[in-house]
């Protein structure tokens, strides 16, 4: 166990006692247990399963959960900064875990903060207790299978995946590639494009946020799963074949999910802090091994040399520039940002994702060839963060084309007005 101080000290960073206690555990679990697993889950590509039994038994399942659900009550910015120490051990059980924690995210802290009728808002509350219910009795994993190969994901798009109404529910047909948990998850919340005959036409507005249990039938998952990195996240294909689905199974009632994607451009940064424990994790490594203190490695010192010195101050610089940009973006987090919070989000997503691996980078570069060997986490973050930049909804390139649009018009402007 790394006795590693927070990466957001409580006092410096004016934490929230809620906020530093679930930073903590996290640290305190992923330091203790998730980091000699993280090994095993990168050779074998396989999937964290005993890093959820853990965070099941440290009652972290629930950890975005309302209160009166008997979950933590964590909101956007606490979960963030939580997941971001799980990041720093295990950057493919953190990635996993917010897929998972995005279901109770989007349907907690983000449903709460979203205007909703009486009738709506009772059966919203019914809906979601029923899941809330599996997760922390049960220990129930929800995966968020989101791309599909399309524009759909980055919301140019309806989703291709379809669910076709019937009297008794839905009956839903698709397919989720680069689908994270894909057969280690029990139920996937899937995005699909609600039809209320075969012929009609899909629109964006009629997203559904469905959970499909992972034994229902015309479920499947198919594919070969040996990426570059995050290759505990098994992130196979999910074929969806007229699997039927009642009502209840709804984890958002209709028009909820579309509301929140317009209202909360902010949900789409949670895959973000899995990237930020992983470039202190580089850091970290940079720092133990120059000053002779990473175990495995003779404790030879290295930091006199002034190469060494001006590379580590690079990163440190990065480092603080990343952080700094990522925590003002997750602390002005609400519905209905202004335009310039919705370009610092992005601007926030593409300094994670980007300069997660220019510290990687460095760190190698810096530590020389002994780090590069498996024995040693550090070719392992590499490989991680160079993932990040192309992960939707906000891939890097998409993140530059919203912002340099976003700086040139303003909305509803174009050049043929």
């Amino acid at each position: 166990m790394y006795n590693d101080e927070p990466i957001f000290a409580p006092s410096e960073w004016k934490l929230t006692k809620q906020q530093e206690v679930l930073c903590l555990e996290t640290r305190q679990i992923a330091s203790s247990k998730f980091i000699d697993r993280a090994v095993k889950y990168d050779l074998e590509a396989s999937f964290p399963t005993e890093n959820y039994k853990d965070l099941h038994e440290n009652n972290l399942m629930g950890i975005c959960i309302p209160k009166k659900y008997g979950g933590r009550d964590a909101d956007l910015k606490t979960y963030m900064l939580a997941a971001s120490e799980i990041g720093r051990y295990c950057g493919a059980t953190a990635l996993t875990f917010n897929m998972h924690v995005s279901s109770c995210l989007w349907t907690g802290y983000l449903a709460d903060n979203l205007e909703m009728d009486d009738e709506k808002r009772n059966e919203h509350n019914n809906l979601r207790g029923m899941h809330y219910e599996r997760i922390l009795k049960k220990g129930s994993i929800y995966a968020q299978p989101f791309s599909e190969g399309n524009s759909s994901a980055a919301g140019k798009s309806a989703f291709g995946t379809t669910a076709l109404r019937t009297d008794k529910g839905w009956i839903i047909n698709g397919k989720k590639i680069f689908a994270s948990l894909s057969g280690h998850a029990n139920y996937y919340g899937v995005l699909c494009t609600e039809l209320f005959s075969e012929n009609s036409p899909p629109s964006r507005a009629n997203t559904m946020y469905v959970a499909v249990p992972s034994s229902q039938e015309g479920v499947r998952v198919e594919g070969e799963w040996d990426p570059l990195g995050m290759r505990g996240t098994v992130s196979r294909t999910l074929i969806f074949e007229n699997v039927f689905i009642p009502f209840n199974e709804q984890l958002m009632p209709r028009g909820i999910y579309y509301n929140a994607a317009k209202q909360w451009p902010h949900m789409f940064m949670t895959l973000t802090p899995s990237y930020v424990g992983l470039a202190q994790a580089c850091y970290d490594f940079t720092v133990r091994y120059l000053r002779g203190e990473q175990p495995g490695m003779p404790p030879i010192k290295r930091r006199m040399y002034p190469t060494k010195q001006l590379t580590v101050a690079q990163m440190k610089i990065i480092l603080e520039q990343t952080k700094a940009i990522w925590f003002q973006s997750i602390s002005e987090a609400k519905p209905n940002p202004s335009k310039d919070q919705i370009m610092r989000a992005w601007s926030a997503q593409y300094s994670v994702m980007e300069n997660v691996n220019e510290i990687a980078r460095l760190a190698i570069r810096t530590c020389g060839g002994q780090s590069m060997l498996k024995s040693q986490p550090l070719e392992r973050f590499y490989r991680d963060s160079r993932c990040g930049a192309l992960m939707l909804p906000w891939t890097a390139e998409l993140c530059l084309d919203m912002i340099g649009k976003g700086a040139l018009y303003e909305h509803g402007e174009s050049d043929e007005n």
